[in-house]
This record gives structure tokens, C-alpha cells and sequence, in this order.
């Protein structure tokens, strides 16, 4: 029977929610917190009105940027444990929602910035939640995607990460990309490539327009 990598990601991470900022470790906050540190610095400059974080988590991302910007801000995440800690942190302008990638419960054009940072490889399906940002993001957006690739590895790495984790994990990890793949993803689901790099040897970040 195939694995339910939807409820595995919900479960992981519903576990993970109590000490997730203060474990600083890769199967915790360490890659996280690098992704999130590149997108706080790519939006310090940029004018925007809201915001919305896709994977959420405890509300680490939208927490660094209210405090270098007045905005709305808008976290969503599988995890009712996460967005528990979000709310615990009493963000100003920002409200947590549970949600699904892959379903946002928004209205088109209501975003200028979507991100999302070390979540993408929990999503069992790549192109939804990206034809998702790109319907809720207004016309000139920028959706900011920066997550966990193979290294130097790239179409080897990706089917044998892929194997291991469908294979054998439970938490929820299933759709291992690197930076060539998914921007060439991004790309045939609507995004103009704006900024495209590795931020370290295995993460990397991608900006796209709509």
C-alpha cells in the first residue's frame, strides 16, 4: 500500500512543533533557519503589502520579517502543533492558518509574496502547489522557494534519495529536486525566473514572478 505522505509530514511534524526553534540539527530547525535567513534578506529592500508562507512551521520566517516590516502577514501550515507555536509568539499583523499546499483557501491575486522554505520536499506532487502560488500571487509577485536539494548529485541523488525516502521514512519526506529541475518546474508552471542559486553544497533558492 503506498505510503499517506501527507498524514506521515503531519505527524512528524506535530511531534517536532514543542522544541522545533531551539533544535538546531538538519532533521529539525538547522536548514530551515539558513532558507529562512536568505529570504528575510532578499525581502529586507522590497516594498510589499502582504505576505504569505506556505509551510509555516512555528512562524520563524514571518516573525524575523514583521520585524523589519510593516505587512500582513499570512502563515499556513499542515501541522495544528506548528501553527500553535506560531500563535504562541503573539506575531503583530500575522495570523497562522492550518492548511494544505496544494489547496490554499485564498482568493486569486491576493498575495505580492508567497514563500516557502524547507517544505516543498514533504509535497507527494510537484506542479499543484506551484500552479497554487501562483494563483494567489497578484500580477508582478514574487513567489521565493529555497529548499533541501541532492548536492552536486542532482538526477543520481534524486532517484536514490527519492527510493530512500519512499521506501523507508516516516516523516513524510517524498519529492527530493535540485535547483536545475525546479526551476525548470517553476518555469512551466507559470514563473519567470528572477534569481536562481545554491545557497549551500544542498540547499538552494529560487525566486519567480508572475
Amino acid at each position: 500500500m503506498a505510503k499517506d505522505f501527507v498524514r506521515l509530514s503531519k505527524e512528524w511534524f506535530d511531534k517536532q512543533a514543542p522544541v522545533y526553534d531551539e533544535t538546531d540539527t538538519i532533521l529539525y530547525s538547522k536548514y530551515g533557519k539558513i532558507s529562512c535567513k536568505y529570504i528575510y534578506d532578499y525581502l529586507k529592500d522590497k516594498e510589499y503589502k502582504n505576505l504569505l508562507d506556505i509551510g509555516c512551521g512555528t512562524g520563524y520566517l514571518i516573525n524575523m520579517l514583521s520585524k523589519e516590516k510593516d505587512a500582513e502577514y499570512v502563515g499556513l501550515d499542515l501541522s495544528s502543533e506548528m501553527i500553535k507555536q506560531a500563535n504562541n509568539k503573539n506575531i503583530k499583523n500575522a495570523k497562522f492558518i492550518e492548511g494544505k499546499s496544494d489547496e490554499l483557501p485564498f482568493e486569486d491575486n491576493t498575495f505580492d509574496i508567497v514563500t516557502c522554505s524547507q517544505s516543498f520536499h514533504h509535497y507527494p506532487e510537484t506542479n499543484k502547489p506551484l500552479q497554487e502560488a501562483l494563483r494567489v500571487l497578484r500580477k508582478g509577485g514574487l513567489y521565493i522557494l529555497s529548499d533541501t536539494g541532492v548536492g552536486p548529485f542532482e538526477i543520481v541523488g534524486v532517484k536514490f534519495d527519492d527510493f530512500l525516502y519512499r521506501c523507508f521514512a516516516t516523516t513524510g519526506d517524498c519529492n527530493v529536486s535540485y535547483l536545475k529541475k525546479m526551476k525548470k518546474d517553476m518555469m512551466q508552471n507559470g514563473f519567470e525566473i528572477v534569481q536562481a542559486e545554491k545557497v549551500t553544497t544542498f540547499i538552494y533558492a529560487i525566486v519567480g514572478k508572475k
